[in-house]
């Protein structure tokens, strides 16, 4: 699946966002290593932090449905230039995708920005079980 097909898919979504309190509604479409495609949108809460990113959600449905291996995400939002995943995003995507993930970001101009995984969150935390029965 080409790139811009994957943003179409992800800015499909956009309508079904969950944001009454920042009115920013964010999609997001994950493409598997066997051509599946997740998509996601932002689930926002009345506790801020609980509000689920549309990254996450992709990610969720791709791991309830069986996968664990990812080649591309699109993520798109309304404003000018597209959404910057957030750090719990980026953390919870380097769990399940190496640092060659391909991300694509856009915005409403159609302005594409590419970057892999490494780019994006080059020291994600790992955690390191051997080490730490190790250290007891």
């Amino acid at each position: 699946m080409d790139e811009r097909k994957l943003l179409q898919l992800a800015r499909e979504v956009l309508p079904l966002a969950y944001a009454p309190y920042s009115e920013y509604r964010v999609g997001a479409a994950l493409l598997t290593s066997d051509g599946q495609v997740f998509r996601g949108v932002n689930v926002e809460n009345s506790s801020l932090g609980l509000t689920i990113c549309a990254e996450r959600a992709a990610l969720a449905a791709a791991v309830a449905a069986g996968c664990r291996s990812f080649s591309l995400l699109a993520v798109v939002s309304e404003d000018e230039l597209g959404p910057w995943p957030c750090g719990a995003c980026r953390q919870v995507l380097s769990e399940f995708c190496d640092e060659n993930l391909k991300v694509i970001i856009s915005g409403k101009k159609g302005e594409i920005r590419r970057l892999s995984m490494k780019d994006l969150f080059p020291y994600p935390f790992i955690f390191d079980k051997e080490k730490l029965s190790q250290e007891k």
